[in-house]
């Protein structure tokens, strides 16, 4: 088989990507119910209040109606209490469980073609692990594609997430603007066609300017990766200046806050195209910064803050340049991880993300440090009142839908945040960036009956959301798995997680299968020498 390597281009970097295949119109949920009771649960709402149970949830169609307490921990529920079910209307035992809000994944890319990674096994792994609203940073499949399953998602015609959608615009786009005039015309066009934002990637500053103000002055919302290209004269200061939503992974914010240079210290041999060069230095950045606490450093924090900026951190997309091993290794990929989204993360000059050409400890130790200035302006940004949100950006460097994004929780909760911190910035900081917190985010009464169901406490360990669960030893000395997200409720709609996870199993094994592959390799080693030896032979 000879693999197109030149097909595969980073989504959000060029937003030509040939579309990924349509989800399957087909409703796998139960539900809406003119009346749903989920009873005797245990309440985390999201808002940062700590846990309350026993409590039966009352939703109606779609719209949270009622949350009543109607008992006391280790204590049998009175029934007297309870709300009535009426004709008609379902009742959900779910003693012994913790709801929480549905996630939100604030940088959600659906798949790819240079991915292999069809929109039905996208949506299924974000579900699974319980996220009921993603925000597409780049409409990679195109905007119409986009925007038609946007409202197949709000018709719950298709099993899928909640779909924000943010046009790219930038370098590596498609559009060829050169004056503000034209941006502003952009971005209004872009406005009629029903885009819910921008996603912008480094431009010229006037430009920048010019379209950031439009696309506020419209309504609109946006999102930043402020591109080494052109961070070095307009960076997270600037665009949080003229309008910017929020800034994606943590670009342009070392560079506000250089106080001994205005440009990083790139070798002489440095080459934005070589990938391994981009990202080993990358990895330097923070250390080049304003140490924390000091003048400058609180400064550029406090006006970040004054301007009710949001940042979206994307803690675990880069977590494979302080250990590639662990990334590599995650257990989840030998069933989750499709052949074809295994190649796209291997080794290669050409694939955006894939810049392991000879990464070592050195570029390791320096990403250890990188993160660890990085956590820290993030975490006293949350202690200050500032917004941090959770955004995975899966489907690159070994980060896998769904599971990526519990991981991002784990990391939020590495850089100091409570977990209820971190529920908080994965729902109610979430709709509230994207303008949909009157609608979603927290288990309130009013809201949309957008939920999650699981077993075990996530307070007190976050590994329980991922699909493949936490380990854990019992009483009786047994190894068990436990955990993962039982159901997963959208627009009152009740999805069974565990279900739609296994649906995803069982795409990868026939795909395996297809490629004449071992279900279960370790570590895919075989996998990754044969697609050496085909390598050579297309080359040959």
């Amino acid at each position: 088989m000879k693999y197109l390597f030149s097909l595969l281009i980073l989504i959000y970097i060029t937003g030509l990507s040939a579309q990924v295949k349509s989800a399957p119109i087909v409703q796998e949920g139960e539900g809406p119910y003119s009346q749903l009771i989920i009873r005797g649960v245990t309440l985390i709402s999201g808002t940062g209040a700590p846990p309350m149970g026993p409590v039966d949830v009352v939703i109606e169609d779609d719209i949270i109606t009622k949350i009543r307490a109607v008992g006391y921990p280790g204590v049998e529920i009175d029934s007297s209490r309870r709300p009535k079910l009426k004709p008609g209307g379902r009742s959900f035992d779910a003693e012994g469980m913790y709801m929480l809000p549905g996630f939100v994944d604030m940088h959600g890319h659906i798949g790819g073609k240079s991915q292999g990674a069809d929109a039905e096994y996208v949506f299924k792994l974000w579900l699974g692990h319980g996220i009921t609203t993603i925000r597409d940073p780049s409409c990679g499949n195109g905007l119409e594609w986009t925007l038609d399953h946007k409202k197949l998602s709000e018709q719950n015609k298709i099993t899928a997430p909640r779909i924000e959608c943010y046009t790219v615009f930038g370098q590596g786009s498609d559009t060829d603007i050169s004056t503000p005039e034209q941006a502003r015309a952009w971005v209004k066009s872009n406005a009629e066609k029903g885009a819910d934002g921008i996603k912008f990637f480094g431009l010229a500053p006037d430009i920048f300017d010019a379209a950031l103000r439009e696309n506020k002055k419209l309504g609109l919302r946006s999102a930043c990766h402020h591109a080494q290209l052109d961070v070095a004269r307009w960076n997270v200061l600037h665009s949080a200046e003229a309008g910017l939503t929020t800034m994606e992974h943590w670009y342009g914010l070392p560079e506000a806050l250089f106080v001994n240079k205005t440009i990083q210290d790139y070798p002489s041999d440095y080459n934005y195209r070589n990938e391994q060069h981009r990202f080993q230095e990358a990895g330097k950045l923070w250390q080049q910064a304003a140490e924390p606490y000091s003048d400058h450093w609180e400064e550029v924090m406090q006006k970040l803050l004054d301007l009710d900026f949001t940042i979206d951190p994307t803690f675990n997309i880069y977590e494979a340049s302080r250990d590639l091993h662990r990334a590599r290794r995650e257990e989840w990929h030998e069933i989750y991880t499709l052949p074809s989204l295994w190649r796209f993360y291997l080794p290669s000059k050409i694939s955006h993300g894939s810049y392991w050409h000879f990464w070592g400890t050195e570029q390791e130790v320096d990403w250890k440090n990188n993160y660890k200035l990085w956590m820290t302006f993030v975490n006293e940004y949350k202690n200050r009142g500032g917004r941090v949100t959770a955004g995975s950006d899966s489907g690159f460097i070994y980060k896998l839908y769904g599971f990526g994004y519990i991981r991002e929780l784990e990391l939020l909760q590495e850089a100091g945040f409570h977990p209820l911190e971190v529920l908080r910035s994965a729902s109610l900081y979430g709709a509230e960036a994207l303008g949909l917190d009157k609608e979603i985010g927290s288990i309130e009464v009013g809201k949309k009956a957008d939920l999650i169901l699981v077993d075990h406490n996530p307070l007190e360990n976050l590994k329980v959301l991922y699909g493949t669960g936490a380990i854990k030893l019992t009483e009786d000395n047994e190894i068990v798995r436990v955990g993962g997200v039982s159901y997963t409720v959208k627009d009152g709609i009740i999805y069974n997680a565990k279900e739609l996870l296994s649906d995803v199993r069982a795409m990868v094994k026939s795909a395996k299968e297809e490629e004449g592959f071992e279900i279960n390799q370790p570590g895919m080693d075989a996998f990754f020498q044969r697609i050496e030896d085909e390598r050579k032979k297309d080359k040959n």
